[in-house]
């Protein structure tokens, strides 16, 4: 199964670059994982949020194929532990042709991304910036693997 992470604007943060590059390097050695930067609109003063979540989410959906599973990360969706989301990550191994992750912009999904979904999952019932989403996010998919192969990570 390929997997792949959509996220909506550059990681700016040199901090969480760094990081984020370094768990996409590990969970390679797991699986085939790709991150794809969807660039962030500009001149956006003069939209809406409602029209600003269109506009990514036709950005979004452009990337993605009919075969794909496609999971939002998203405040709403399902929260899972750590062990949990591994065991969730092997049936999705097993049914899934290509896994796709998506984090959207500041304002959320579109309607049409909502509906695109085949599911969303919450990383917690707090509040993290996008940036720091992608990071914990990332780590949590790396932990996933190590659990699956039973290493020492998670301990």
């Amino acid at each position: 199964m390929k997997s792949l992470l959509i996220l909506v604007g550059k990681t700016t943060d040199k901090l969480y670059t760094s990081a984020i590059a370094d768990y996409v390097e590990r969970i390679g050695h797991y699986m085939p994982f790709e991150v794809k930067v969807i660039p962030e609109l500009k001149n956006t003063r003069a939209l809406s949020t409602d029209q600003q979540k269109e506009r990514e989410g036709t950005l979004i959906l452009n990337e993605l194929t009919p075969q794909d599973t496609v999971v939002l990360l998203d405040e709403r969706g399902k929260q899972r532990t750590s062990t949990d989301f591994a065991k969730w990550l092997e049936n999705k191994r097993a049914t899934a042709r290509r896994l796709v992750f998506v984090i959207g912009g500041p304002y959320g999904f579109s309607p049409a991304v909502y509906s695109r979904a085949n599911e969303q999952i919450a990383l917690s019932l707090m509040t993290f910036s996008h940036q720091m989403v992608r990071l914990i996010f990332v780590e949590q998919l790396y932990r996933a693997c190590t659990i699956l192969k039973g290493e020492k990570y998670h301990h």
